[in-house]
C-alpha cells in the first residue's frame, strides 16, 4: 500500500499493475501474514469482480489464468500454487466448487 491509501484503491491498483484487470472491489475475505526479506507480509485479501482489462502475469508471475475447480486441485496436487494459497482459500470456504 502506498502513503495514505485506503485499502480499496490499493486493490484496485494492485490489481491493475499485477494482473491487467479493472475490478469493483468487494468485502474483505481473509488475511494472512507470510514472511518477507525484511519483516512480514501483512496481505489482506478482497472479493472482487473484473469489469475490464485483460488478463496478464504480472512481472513476478510465470502466468495468470483463470481456473476451474478441477484444474485448481490438479494445480495442488502437482505443487504448483504459492505455498499457503490452497490452505488459506479452503479455510476461507472461498473455493470453486
Amino acid at each position: 500500500m502506498e502513503q495514505g491509501e485506503s485499502d480499496e484503491r490499493a486493490v484496485e491498483r494492485e490489481l491493475w499493475e499485477e494482473t491487467g484487470l479493472r475490478v469493483i472491489v468487494g468485502h474483505l475475505i481473509g488475511s494472512v501474514v507470510r514472511p518477507a526479506p525484511v519483516g512480514v507480509f501483512d496481505i489482506h485479501d478482497y472479493s472482487c469482480q473484473p469489469i475490464g482489462g485483460t488478463l496478464r502475469p504480472g512481472d513476478d508471475a510465470a502466468e495468470a489464468a483463470w481456473v476451474d475447480a478441477e484444474t485448481f486441485a490438479t494445480l495442488e496436487r502437482r505443487n504448483l500454487l504459492t505455498e499457503g494459497l490452497a490452505d488459506a482459500l479452503t479455510s476461507w470456504n472461498v473455493l470453486p466448487r
